[in-house]
């Protein structure tokens, strides 16, 4: 593992975009939450304790895709178009699948990355009770796989 402990505070500075035409953007990003299967079950059933679990994520979800510039510090504010939130569940786990638009003068990337680590992070919220282990610990319950896996312009 490489030290960063050498390195000074240096000067930070949001990239000058105002010579960029503006342009649909689009970037759609994923990630996964492996669960418990009993776990995944309440969700499937709607049984678990704090309610609508994908529900909650997406509402999360969006919130969090239109919070990044205040969350980020050198990501521009931009208009966003539209957010497309959606869940799928794989073999012992949850993925969320985000899609945002805007027409600007930079991606929306972040905005879909922060979108589903905030999504992933909801469901960890909403059912952790049911993951916990004796202990408190959290043996079976990760957070994984958060990527762009498309983005457009133009």
């Amino acid at each position: 593992m490489v030290e960063f402990s050498h390195i000074q505070e240096g000067r930070v500075h949001m990239v000058d975009i105002g010579e960029k035409s503006e342009v649909k953007r689009m970037a759609t990003a994923r990630g996964r939450i492996f669960l418990r299967d009993s776990t995944l079950q309440a969700i499937r059933e709607g049984a678990v304790v704090k309610g609508n679990v994908l529900a909650t994520a997406r509402v999360a979800a969006t919130l969090a895709v239109k919070d990044t510039p205040r969350l980020i510090p050198m990501c521009h504010s931009i208009p966003i178009s539209s957010i497309n939130v959606d869940f799928s569940e794989d073999a012992g786990c949850i993925e969320a699948k985000v899609m945002v638009t805007s027409v600007g003068k930079t991606g929306v990337e972040m905005e879909a990355l922060t979108g589903v680590s905030v999504a992933l992070l909801t469901i960890w919220d909403m059912v952790k009770s049911a993951e916990k282990d004796e202990y408190g610990q959290y043996p079976c319950t990760r957070i994984s796989e958060i990527e762009v896996i498309e983005k457009r312009k133009g």
